[in-house]
């Protein structure tokens, strides 16, 4: 029976990408990408105009993006912080609490420099550098479960 199917590279990839496409439909997943800038033992947090307490910087991954990408972007975005290494993946996140099928990638950055004054915008309120010993009172959970994976030696944890 198979020999009657021609297959070639092309036809694959594109049933494959057909394939992707449809299941996209049932299995609608959503990825963001956030960043740990450590200056020593300080950390870069931002606020936002629409939610409370402080975060660290980030955003959703866009169409052909790499979660990486994202995460240097939305940093320059947020911050006007422009981040010149590679960083280092510490986990991809399951962020139960914004969705069942919602995912976040954290990356640590230790090489930066300002390419642009901080400004607040319509979606960034506040940007500060805060020593790892004294967060912010409304720190969001996330963020100080972070921190504490990063440098207190807390379990990397599967939940955002």
């Amino acid at each position: 029976m198979s020999s009657f199917l021609i297959k070639s590279p092309a036809i694959e990839k594109f049933q494959a990408k057909a394939f992707l496409f449809v299941m996209g439909f049932w299995r609608r997943m959503t990825l963001g990408a956030r960043a740990l800038v450590v200056d020593g033992e300080k950390v870069l947090l931002i606020k936002h105009t629409y939610t409370t307490g402080w975060l660290l910087p980030g955003g959703g991954v866009e169409a052909g993006q790499h979660m990486r990408e994202t995460a240097i972007r939305e940093v320059a975005e947020e911050t006007g912080y422009r981040v010149k290494d590679a960083g280092e993946l510490i986990s991809v996140y399951h962020n139960a609490d914004a969705s069942c099928r919602d995912h976040v990638a954290l990356f640590v950055f230790k090489d930066f420099e300002v390419e642009a004054p901080f400004m607040p915008s319509v979606e960034i309120a506040e940007m500060g550098w805060f020593s790892i010993h004294e967060l912010p009172v409304d720190t969001t959970k996330a963020t100080v479960s972070r921190v504490a994976e990063y440098f207190g030696g807390q379990s990397v944890s599967d939940y955002w």
